[in-house]
């Protein structure tokens, strides 16, 4: 018999027979039953019905005719551990993290069990539905939230897009930043979209060869912090993307430590900030 695969996608309608998804998969594919079990429970696997697409974690779920389920397995991807969050906040309608390096604001088609949502869904109590109002990037570590009801996360959401939320940021960056008079503004397009950041000078650090910069940005494009001080020729340290990563042998060196808004919940002016900052 040969070995299970590691890697495979599959797409099984559900016949007039019916049935629950992890025999419905372990026929098609030949991958145990434990493992399909297990890439349900890590949102690798979906129910397509009735037009709509979910992630579908129960295993012995009921399927009828019509039905359609998709695995998308990794065994690499499966295989991966979250690393932990720390609870900052809980205010019911939702919560404030910080989030480490390492972990995800979201998840793909392959699995969210590494997503700051996921850890939320599964860890706080009681327990409530999670979802997600902003992301972090997996190697930027720092202050997010994570909405517990559909209303909460499009209230929030929307603090963002109208940029009522004030975002701070920490970065260490290569080189003595103080050359530059501060503070310094750029409002370069990221991808074909307005992005505007704001650079303060806080303090030298290793000898003067990195410097300790203070970041508040009105948008939140993709990587635009990163991309914006590339862009000045200050990367952030441990930056692969944009910087000299790998030789700095650090992980990278970006933190969201504040975020300020008028709270929907209690209608007051709220401030999260990471202890220490």
């Amino acid at each position: 018999m040969s070995a299970p695969a590691k890697h495979l996608e599959a797409h099984v309608p559900v016949g007039a027979e019916g049935g629950n998804p992890a025999d419905i998969l372990h026929r098609a594919t030949g991958l145990p039953k434990q493992r399909i079990k297990s890439a349900m429970t890590s949102g690798a696997v979906w129910l397509s019905r009735n037009g709509k697409t979910r992630r579908l974690r129960r295993a012995k779920r009921a399927l009828r005719k019509g039905d359609e389920i998709h695995l998308y397995y990794d065994e690499e991807i499966l295989s991966e551990r979250p690393p932990e969050p720390s609870l900052l906040a809980d205010v019911g309608a939702y919560s404030v993290w910080n989030k480490p390096y390492g972990l995800r604001s979201q998840g793909s088609k392959w699995g969210d069990h590494c997503t700051i949502v996921r850890w939320a869904e599964q860890n706080l109590r009681p327990e409530r539905p999670a979802f997600t109002v902003h992301r972090l990037d997996r190697a930027t570590s720092g202050v997010i939230l994570v909405a517990h009801f559909r209303t909460m996360a499009a209230s929030l959401s929307a603090l963002f897009s109208e940029r009522k939320i004030t975002k701070r940021y920490r970065a260490v960056v290569k080189g003595d930043f103080s050359r530059l008079p501060g503070p310094v503004r750029v409002d370069s397009a990221i991808d074909g979209r307005s992005a505007a950041s704001e650079f303060t000078f806080q303090e030298h650090l290793a000898s003067g060869e990195q410097s300790l910069v203070d970041v508040q940005i009105e948008t939140g494009r993709k990587h635009q912090i990163r991309r914006h001080l590339a862009e000045l020729d200050y990367p952030v340290v441990g930056d692969r993307l944009y910087g000299t990563g790998e030789a700095d042998g650090a992980d990278l060196q970006l933190t969201a430590y504040l975020l300020a808004f008028h709270c929907p919940v209690n209608d007051t002016p709220v401030e999260y900030r990471l202890p220490g900052f």
